[in-house]
């Protein structure tokens, strides 16, 4: 499907927070109950429509463990914007989110967008951190912050849906300068090969930026750009 703009946003946090299906449900209106461990990182693409215009979200679906970090930091870069997710049944996911928000900003650009999502709304019963705690944890670190449920759809459409606004409101002044200036798309080097069939994902989401680069282009171009600096 042909599209105006591509938007690169990654969903990061501690391993089994529902990252994996917060992205399901979204995407592919799916919820898996034993959902297996990402190994690395994963994408899925969504099209959705923001002020006429038609974006490609290519959503990356990150590895929470530690032995994978290394590798998907390299990810971060030339992303617009990311979920910061946690479980609100999980104290350690709660905890380690400084850790996970001080990483995204060290590899990615000053201007990505991040909101902080507090998951697993469905297991009240379970709460360990409580709704105050969390907001509280956004403002100081100048987020917003939604509760959801991949399980039962609470707020998912709505927390992807505010990030992809967001970062569209961010960039779109810069699309009348850059579509005026006639100059091509810098395109990104890929910075790691996780697997043949990671690889071959990202040769084919390579192809078909190349083809595709409509008068949204520079939005990739900013966000390319800002990898550099």
């Amino acid at each position: 499907m042909e599209y105006d703009c591509l938007f690169k946003i990654i969903v990061i946090g501690s391993s089994g927070v529902g990252k994996t299906n917060l992205i399901s449900r979204f995407t592919k209106n799916e919820f898996r109950i034993e959902s297996q461990t990402t190994i690395g990182v994963e994408f899925s693409n969504k099209i959705v429509s923001v002020d006429g215009r038609t974006v490609r979200c290519q959503i990356w679906d990150t590895a929470g463990q530690d032995r994978f970090r290394a590798v998907t930091k390299a990810f971060y870069r030339d992303s617009l914007g990311a979920l910061l997710v946690f479980s609100i049944s999980s104290r350690a996911s709660f905890d380690s989110l400084n850790y996970w928000l001080d990483e995204l900003r060290q590899n990615s650009s000053e201007e990505s967008i991040v909101i902080l999502v507090g998951n697993k709304v469905d297991q009240e019963f379970a709460r360990q951190v409580t709704t105050t705690e969390a907001t509280n944890f956004a403002s100081d670190n100048g987020l917003s912050y939604l509760e959801t449920s991949a399980l039962d759809t609470t707020h998912v459409e709505a927390a992807f849906n505010q990030l992809i606004r967001a970062i569209y409101k961010t960039y779109s002044h810069r699309l009348l300068v850059d579509g005026r200036s006639g100059r091509t798309p810098v395109r990104p080097a890929n910075t790691v090969q996780l697997t043949r069939s990671i690889s071959a994902q990202q040769q084919q989401v390579d192809e078909d930026e190349a083809a595709s680069a409509g008068c949204c282009a520079g939005f990739r171009r900013v966000a390319w750009r800002s990898s550099d600096s």
